[in-house]
C-alpha cells in the first residue's frame, strides 16, 4: 500500500509478539475477535475494582433511591453502547487505530494532540488500575501470611509497595508477549469475577442473618428524596457513568479493528454493556448493603470487605479474581490506547514494546501517588473532569466521519504525513482545533465553576455536541470538506 511521495508511517513489521509499529492497519487474519472478546472488554471494564468503587459510591453519594440509581446505570449502559457503535465503525471497516482515525478530522500532524491527550488519560488510568490491582494482591499476601500493616510511605505500607511493584512488573510481562496474550488473559479473567461477587454476597447474607435484603430495600427506598432531587440525581449518575467510559468511547476503534465484522462488534457491545451494567450494579448494591449491616458502614472497596470476612479461602479466591479482572481491563482499555498514542508521536521510531515501557514508567509514578495525593480530589469530580475534556473530540470525530465524509476515508492519505486529503496544508485542521478548544473549556467549566453547576451532569454531552456543532459550522464556512 503506497502512494507517490508518501512518507510511509506503517511498516509491515517483522518482529514477533507485536514489536512492529502498532499504528499500521490490521490484516484480515488479525481481525479475529469474536463477539465474546468484545463482550469481555466491557465485562472487565465494569468489573474492575475502580469500576466497583465508582458504582458503589453512586448508590451512596447522590442522595437518590436505589431504583433511580439502578435505572440511571442501565440508561448509561445503553447510551454508551450506542456511542461506541458509532465511534468503532471506522476502526472495524478500515482496520485502523484511533490515532490514525483522528487524522481525518484533526490533520496528520494535528492528530497528535487528541492522541496524546487520550494517551495521557490512558496512562493515568493505567497507573491507577495498577494500584487497585495491587490491593487485591496485598489482600492475598495478608490472607495467606497474616502480616499486618507496618510503616507507611506515601500512604502504602511495605506489603502494599511490594504488591504494587509485582503487579507493575506483571503487566510488563503480559504486554511483552503481544495482543494475543492480552486477549487470552481478558477472556479467562472476566467470567470468574461474577462467581466471586456472588460468593461474597452469600457470605454477607449469612453474616447479616437475613438483613441484607432489608438494608438493600432501605437504600432503594430513600424516603427523604423529592421528585426534583431524584431527577437531578438520575441525570448526574448518567453523566458520571458516560464520563467514566468517555476515554474508551473516543478510541474504541483501537479495539473494534480486531472484530471479525461490524455485526460482531455490535453484538459484543449489546451483550457487553447493558447486561454487565445490570448484573454488576445489582451485585455491587447487595454487597454494599451487606457490608453496611455486618460492619456498620458502607464500604465501597470490595477487597476491604473481603478482608473483613476473616475467610482465608474467600480472601485468596477473591484476591486472585479481582487481580485478574483489573489487570485484564487495564491492559486493553488503558495500555493499548496509551501505546498507540505514544507511538503516534514518532511512528517510525517508537515500537509497540518501546511505547509500552514508556507507559509503564509513567504508571509506576502515577500509581504510587494515587493514595497519597490524587484520590483526595474525589472519584466523581475526577471522572467528570476527564470526560468533559475528551468529549469534544468525540463530537468532532463523529461529525467528521458520518456527516462530512459520509463514512468514506482514503486509507493511503491517512498515512501520508507530507500531503494528501488530511494534511490540510500544514498538517493541522484549524477548524477542529478551534472547536475542541472552545467546547473543552466550556464543558470542563460546568464541572468546576459554581454558576454552571446545574449543567455538571451534562458535561460530557455538552462537550460532545458543542465540539461537533462548532466543527461542522466552521468546516462548511471554509468549504474544507
Amino acid at each position: 500500500m503506497e502512494t507517490k511521495n508518501m512518507k510511509v508511517q506503517y511498516p509491515n513489521g517483522e518482529g514477533a509478539h507485536g514489536t512492529e509499529n502498532p499504528l499500521r492497519p490490521v490484516t484480515k487474519e488479525e481481525k479475529s475477535w469474536g463477539w465474546f472478546a468484545i463482550f469481555n472488554i466491557w465485562a472487565n471494564d465494569i468489573q474492575s475494582l475502580f469500576g466497583y468503587s465508582l458504582v458503589a459510591s453512586l448508590f451512596i453519594s447522590y442522595g437518590v433511591s436505589g431504583w433511580t440509581a439502578f435505572a440511571a446505570l442501565i440508561t448509561a449502559g445503553l447510551m454508551v453502547m450506542l456511542l461506541v457503535n458509532l465511534s468503532g465503525a471506522a476502526g472495524e471497516r478500515y482496520g485502523i487505530p484511533y490515532p490514525v482515525l483522528a487524522r481525518a478530522s484533526m490533520g496528520t500532524a494535528g492528530a497528535k494532540l487528541p492522541a496524546i491527550l487520550r494517551a495521557t488519560v490512558a496512562v493515568f488510568w493505567y497507573g491507577v488500575q495498577v494500584y487497585f490491582a495491587s490491593t487485591a494482591l496485598a489482600l492475598l499476601i495478608r490472607s495467606v501470611t497474616g502480616i499486618t500493616a507496618g510503616t507507611e510511605i506515601l500512604g502504602l505500607d511495605s506489603v502494599d509497595w511490594v504488591s504494587f511493584l509485582i503487579v507493575w512488573a506483571f503487566h510488563i510481562f503480559i504486554f511483552w508477549h503481544g495482543m494475543s496474550w492480552v486477549e487470552t488473559f481478558l477472556n479467562i479473567a472476566g467470567p470468574f469475577v461474577y462467581a466471586v461477587m456472588i460468593g461474597l454476597v452469600i457470605v454477607l447474607w449469612n453474616k447479616s442473618e437475613g438483613q441484607l435484603l432489608s438494608q438493600a430495600q432501605t437504600i432503594f427506598a430513600n424516603p427523604e428524596g423529592t421528585w426534583a432531587s431524584e431527577v437531578k440525581g438520575f441525570i448526574a449518575i448518567i453523566g458520571t457513568m458516560v464520563a467514566y467510559f468517555a476515554a474508551v468511547m473516543i478510541n474504541f476503534s483501537d479495539f473494534s479493528r480486531y472484530a471479525r465484522d461490524k455485526n460482531t462488534m455490535i453484538k459484543g457491545n449489546l451483550a457487553g454493556l447493558p447486561f454487565n451494567m445490570i448484573l454488576f450494579s445489582a451485585l455491587a448494591l447487595l454487597t454494599t448493603a451487606g457490608a453496611a449491616v455486618v460492619y456498620g458502614e458502607k464500604i465501597i472497596n470490595p477487597t476491604e470487605i473481603v478482608g473483613r470476612t476473616d475467610s482465608v479461602v474467600l480472601g485468596v479466591i477473591a484476591a486472585i479474581t479481582f487481580f485478574a479482572a483489573t489487570v485484564g481491563i487495564n491492559l486493553v482499555a488503558n495500555f493499548v490506547p496509551a501505546v498507540n498514542g505514544i507511538a503516534n508521536l514518532s511512528p517510525s521510531k517508537i515500537s509497540f514494546r518501546k511505547a509500552g515501557m514508556i507507559t509503564s514508567v509513567f504508571a509506576l509514578i502515577i500509581g504510587g501517588l494515587w493514595t497519597s495525593f490524587i484520590s483526595q480530589f474525589g472519584i466523581s469530580g475526577f471522572v467528570n473532569t476527564l470526560g468533559a475534556t475528551l468529549a469534544p473530540l468525540y463530537g468532532i470525530m463523529i461529525v467528521d466521519y458520518y456527516v462530512l465524509r459520509k463514512h468514506e476515508l482514503k486509507l493511503d492519505d491517512l498515512y501520508n504525513m507530507e500531503g494528501g486529503t488530511y494534511h490540510f496544508g500544514n498538517g493541522w485542521n484549524n477548524n477542529a482545533l478551534v472547536a475542541f478548544g472552545i467546547a473543552a473549556v466550556f464543558s470542563v467549566a460546568t464541572v468546576w465553576v459554581p454558576i454552571l453547576g446545574q449543567l455538571s451532569g451534562y458535561a460530557w454531552i455538552i462537550g460532545a455536541i458543542l465540539g461537533g456543532v462548532i466543527y461542522y459550522v466552521r468546516c462548511k464556512k471554509s468549504h474544507i470538506v
